[in-house]
């Protein structure tokens, strides 16, 4: 079965591209668009290839995702191949120099919302199941393909669903189809959200007396938190080779002109590190806040609401799946480096499972203008990619 995978590749590239296109096609925006449609024709492609399958649905019985499974005929654990069918908003449409929704091929790119993240990889993660399935009694273990959407909302229903789901076989290690040629990801911080509630006396703002509203306040608790005193960046040799990093990423507050506001919302987000955990985000926050109340003191002490919390993560590329994806794309002559990527993914919420699920969370074709304007993914590069988690799965499956 490992017997010229990049020639056998070659021979599946148009069909995993048709699939893609008729995937971008679909608009799928995460939180924006209905999934039923773009799941629909994955459902009709696994359908006509015999491929086992079932719908995901979340507590709420809101559809988020379909799982394949390939059952091996010999015993041994179950690993999983997961690539997200929702993708980011378009953004600016005028600013697109083709229509987000293209689906096309212009000089050698696959182009619209999607193309990179994720749905190409969706669809060279549907080929590589079918191509295991007349092989299923040789393999060891199994196989599953998640294809989950909810992943660009930050929600991951999709890879939620999958996890509670009883009937489901608790995956061994997890590949996920971010793109990107160079680099395997093994790794990424973790994150603590919460959100600041500030209040203030409310008044007229033309009122003789002063009146300190509670933008004014929160204006102050953001100069607080951008100055906090957060780790530098860990010695060359560290391990974990990111620093922790801060930011409020939204303020709402107040209406109109006439009126000093009494409220105002700071959401935060902090990127943990091993060295620096969710913890010791949640004790800075609350430092801060502290700080403000005593410096400029409000009718009610400033409210923290934490929101998410999710563990970094980070395997060493002699541990599996990272091994078996690496090993992979140096025996289809690629040179690839282990990365720890700045910003979190299913790969934390993985790891924060009992246990901890081990995962990657990208390797595939070179891309551009992923989440912004005129996104689109190389097809040069398609057939090595296709080969290379082939090969990994095949090895991880201990396909004879």
């Amino acid at each position: 079965m490992k017997k010229d995978l990049v020639a056998h590749a070659a021979t599946r590239s148009a069909s995993v591209i048709e699939l893609a296109q008729e995937l971008i096609r679909r608009p799928s925006r995460g939180g924006i668009d209905d999934y039923a449609p773009v799941l629909t024709v994955l459902e009709d492609w696994l359908t006509r290839g015999g491929l086992p399958h079932r719908r995901l649905h979340d507590e709420a019985g809101q559809l988020v995702g379909l799982l394949v499974e390939i059952a091996g005929g010999r015993p041994g654990p179950w690993w999983t191949l997961d690539a997200c069918v929702d993708t980011a908003s378009f953004g600016d449409e005028e600013a697109w120099t083709f229509p987000p929704t293209a689906g096309d091929i212009v000089e050698g790119f696959l182009r619209g919302r999607g193309a990179a993240d994720s749905k190409l990889a969706a669809s060279v993660f549907c080929h590589i199941a079918a191509d295991l399935l007349p092989h299923a009694e040789t393999l060891r273990g199994g196989l599953a393909v998640l294809l989950d959407v909810d992943e660009h909302t930050g929600g991951f229903g999709g890879a939620r669903a999958y996890l509670a789901d009883p009937e489901a076989a608790i995956p061994t290690g997890v590949m996920i189809g971010y793109p990107g040629l160079d680099e395997v990801v093994v790794g990424g911080r973790g994150l603590w959200r919460a959100t600041l509630t500030v209040s203030a006396h409310s008044g007229h703002s033309g009122s003789s007396r002063s009146v300190l509203s509670a933008v004014s306040r929160a204006a102050r608790l953001v100069q607080l938190l951008d100055t906090a005193d957060l780790p530098g960046p860990p010695a060359a040799d560290a391990a974990f080779t990111l620093p922790p990093k801060l930011s409020v990423t939204a303020i709402h507050g107040g209406e109109g002109f006439s009126v000093a506001a009494d409220r105002c919302d700071l959401n935060v987000d902090v990127r943990t590190t091993p060295a620096f955990d969710s913890h010791d985000a949640e004790t800075l926050v609350r430092k801060a806040a502290a700080e403000l109340d005593a410096e400029l003191p409000g009718p009610t002490p400033t409210r923290i609401t934490p929101v998410a919390s999710w563990p970094p993560f980070q395997l060493q590329p002699h541990e599996q799946p990272a091994a078996a994806l690496m090993d992979a794309a140096a025996t289809m002559g690629l040179t690839v480096r282990a990365k720890t990527a700045g910003p979190s993914n299913i790969g934390n919420l993985l790891a924060g499972e009992a246990g901890g699920i081990p995962s990657t969370a990208g390797f595939g074709v070179p891309y551009e203008g992923l989440h912004g304007i005129d996104e689109r993914a190389s097809l040069a590069e398609l057939p090595q990619v296709y080969a290379v988690y082939h090969r990994a799965v095949l090895d991880l499956l201990d396909a004879r």
